[in-house]
């Protein structure tokens, strides 16, 4: 009897996350198909600027022979964290009036958010690298079991700090605008357009405080048969994340009467 109870339970909980994703897709992307479209453009888009300004001045790719390839490895890895992190600061906020219904709880509403970006940055991601492949701009990845690693290693990170920046914000409204400067470093600091393990030694030490750094070494590892990584560490993106999607947890429960 409590077997069948739980299965109830589980099977409730998935029908709502379902539901709260299609409202978010609706939401997001519109009903057109050109809005979901737009949201694949936009990452591939500013790859090519990168790729341009940086062909235009004469840059070589600081890995392999593609620019497009190793910006691309970089820059996706970072937008896909950037994207679930900071959408996710609205979450309790957007979904207010739901969060009135019972069966509908507030780390429902995060996870059916933090899933659909997933979602959509695994389809921008197999395109955008399989139109690379086809172009000739780019070999099959090495390792693509890392790969898949990687990208839930990211969702993971993003999903955690994105959850506790919502439980801030939902307390604090200031924290969107100085979370969004706190960030912006970020394409400076996570190897998006040279290679750490070629820093001298104090700049790598302090470049590997950066989880973000991480990811995009270890889906370069995977893409590339001879990318060698002295900074890599995998368990600390994946200790980070969970750390801080406990304490977004954690914080959610502690102040949600705080917050209503």
């Amino acid at each position: 009897m409590r077997q069948m109870t739980l299965s109830a339970l589980l099977t409730l909980q998935m029908r709502v996350i379902l539901s709260l994703v299609l409202r978010e897709t609706r939401a997001t992307f519109g009903t057109s198909a050109f809005g979901y479209a737009w949201a694949v453009i936009t990452p591939t888009a500013s790859v090519a600027v990168l790729v341009i300004l940086f062909s235009l001045v004469g840059r070589h790719a600081p890995f392999g022979s593609s620019l497009a390839l190793f910006f691309a490895t970089g820059i996706l890895t970072l937008q896909f964290f950037t994207e679930i992190s900071g959408k996710l600061m609205t979450v309790f906020d957007a979904n207010r009036a739901l969060l009135t219904y019972p069966v509908i709880k507030d780390v429902d509403t995060v996870l059916a958010r933090a899933l659909l970006i997933s979602a959509t940055y695994l389809v921008i991601m197999l395109l955008f690298y399989a139109g690379l492949i086809l172009c000739g701009m780019a070999d099959f990845p090495a390792q693509p079991e890392q790969l898949v690693y990687v990208f839930l290693a990211t969702a993971l990170l993003g999903l955690g700090y994105g959850t506790v920046n919502a439980v801030i914000a939902s307390l604090w409204d200031t924290w969107i605008q100085i979370e969004r400067v706190l960030t912006r470093p970020l394409f400076f600091i996570s190897g998006i357009f040279y290679i750490p393990s070629q820093l001298p030694k104090r700049a790598q030490d302090f470049l590997a405080w950066n989880p973000v750094l991480h990811l995009v070494e270890w889906f370069r590892c995977g893409f590339y048969p001879n990318y060698d990584s002295r900074i890599l560490d995998i368990g600390y993106p994946l200790f980070v994340g969970t750390g801080l999607l406990l304490a977004g947890l954690a914080g959610e429960r502690l102040f949600r009467r705080a917050r209503f």
